[in-house]
């Protein structure tokens, strides 16, 4: 995880919303590992385009400083076969950031370490 913490920011993805706002959105290197092992460039790009739109749609993850995990459906899978997406957004004037992303069937929630490690990003992101 001290990877997640340091070596955020390389990837932006800009999206246009319905109210004609720019909402950044940034994969972190992590992210974009993991996101390429569960999605193709098509399934990534619909992701990133309903989280753009719906930056608070996640549930918020208990002792996390504000990270939040959505359920995200894969093809043939349904919600509950699907990933889970770990992302950070403090308010509108500020890029959503996505730290991790895996499959259900791999991991149902984070562990206390990398709760740990997601809170104090999510800490360095606020400042």
């Amino acid at each position: 995880m001290a990877s997640l913490l340091w070596s955020f920011g390389r990837h932006w993805r800009i999206v246009l919303d319905v109210a004609r706002r720019l909402i950044t959105v940034v994969e972190t290197p992590l992210f974009g590992r993991q996101a390429r092992e569960i999605w193709d460039a098509s399934e990534l790009e619909a992701f990133i385009d309903f989280i753009a739109r719906n930056p608070e749609e996640g549930d918020l993850i208990p002792e996390t400083g504000g990270v939040r995990k959505i359920r995200w459906a894969r093809p043939g899978g349904g919600k509950r076969g699907g990933a889970r997406v770990i992302y950070f957004y403090h308010s509108g004037d500020r890029p959503l950031y996505l730290l991790m992303v895996y499959a259900k069937a791999r991991q149902e929630n984070l562990t206390a370490e990398e709760k740990k490690a997601v809170r104090k990003l999510a800490a360095i992101l606020k400042s």
